[in-house]
């Protein structure tokens, strides 16, 4: 049972009955609802069949059992040294208020100019599309790292609620509270993994896969997770997952980034096996798996990068990567 402290701020009226209903990651027992809004550390919601509970530590409820965070617990260290030294996050709040569109330290510009083309189409054309009989429709937001998005989502007028396995202050999920200034009242914040979410059947009107698909351990059991959790006709999105039209071009291209990054950071980066990129194969297999059919779009990001494909060819290089835009509606 929940033991809540809890208060609605007058910038989300709208939502104030709203509640996410929660099950236990590790047994998937029903723990009740979580409002929206602001809720004291230490508020837990307990699992009365297996012992788990949910609890709420400094705004991020933690929803990953003890031996999940030891089975991550060198992969989220590697990861994070890696993103480190890639220079993601800042001490300035700005530069997070400004993504996707300006990456104002310039250290990963073109890296957010992908993602800033991408969420222009989520925003503009297929949230609208799937969303737009919905009053302030509900998404979940996987793989949210600071939390950019879900907060472009809430001031578009969307109820977001924000999953990833790193929490910390810079890049993770902690980052995300230089957005309270502009929302008031910040989107939930849950630790958790795509395939073990602590949220109950059919209530998010779309599942966005935020850059992470290809980061599933196992890709099945992650778009399972996302099926389950959405809404019947809601909708189920893949975005900037790398693409590669035969599986030897992804798999080339997974050997040499390792092989970079042993050489600059000292680790592969490789302690647990994950997706790595799509091929249309494996997005029929989950059309197969889970009733989809899957729509493809295609952002602009540049007459340069627009180039690639072919120019590779002429040099002979492996076929590069291409992000689209898979998405689909639950049907039943």
């Amino acid at each position: 049972m929940a033991r809540a402290l809890y208060e609605m701020t007058a910038e989300a009226p709208r939502i104030a009955e709203y509640g996410i209903q929660l099950q236990c990651p590790a047994c998937g027992t029903s723990l009740g609802g979580l409002p929206f809004g602001k809720c004291a550390d230490d508020l837990s919601y307990d699992c009365s069949d297996c012992g788990f509970a949910i609890r709420n530590q400094s705004g991020i409820w933690q929803g990953l059992p003890l031996e999940r965070i030891a089975y991550f617990s060198r992969f989220i260290e590697e990861y994070e040294n890696i993103r480190a030294a890639e220079g993601r996050g800042s001490l300035d709040a700005d530069f997070y208020l400004k993504l996707p569109y300006e990456d104002v330290t310039g250290k990963n510009a073109w890296q957010w100019k992908i993602r800033a083309c991408s969420y222009d189409v989520l925003k503009r054309k297929l949230l609208p599309r799937f969303l737009d009989d919905k009053n302030q429709p509900t998404v979940l937001d996987l793989g949210a790292g600071n939390g950019w998005m879900s907060y472009r989502l809430a001031l578009a007028g969307y109820s977001p609620v924000a999953v990833d396995l790193l929490t910390n202050d810079q890049d993770g999920l902690g980052a995300a509270v230089h957005f309270e200034r502009r929302l008031g009242t910040l989107f939930p914040r849950f630790r958790a993994e795509m395939s073990r979410l602590p949220f109950a059947d059919g209530q998010f009107d779309a599942v966005i896969f935020n850059a992470s698909f290809h980061y599933a351990e196992d890709y099945r059991a992650a778009m399972g997770e996302a099926v389950r959790c959405t809404k019947k006709q809601g909708a189920v999105i893949i975005a900037d997952t790398p693409w590669y039209s035969a599986n030897e071009s992804g798999e080339r291209m997974v050997a040499e980034r390792q092989a970079v990054f042993a050489q600059k950071y000292g680790t592969a980066s490789n302690s647990i096996p994950s997706l790595e990129f799509l091929t249309d194969e494996r997005l029929n297999r989950l059309e197969q798996a889970f009733g989809l059919r899957w729509e493809r779009s295609n952002p602009f990001y540049g007459l340069k990068w627009a180039m690639r494909p072919m120019l590779a060819k002429l040099r002979g290089k492996r076929e590069p990567s291409r992000f689209r835009i898979y998405s689909a509606r639950k049907t039943a």
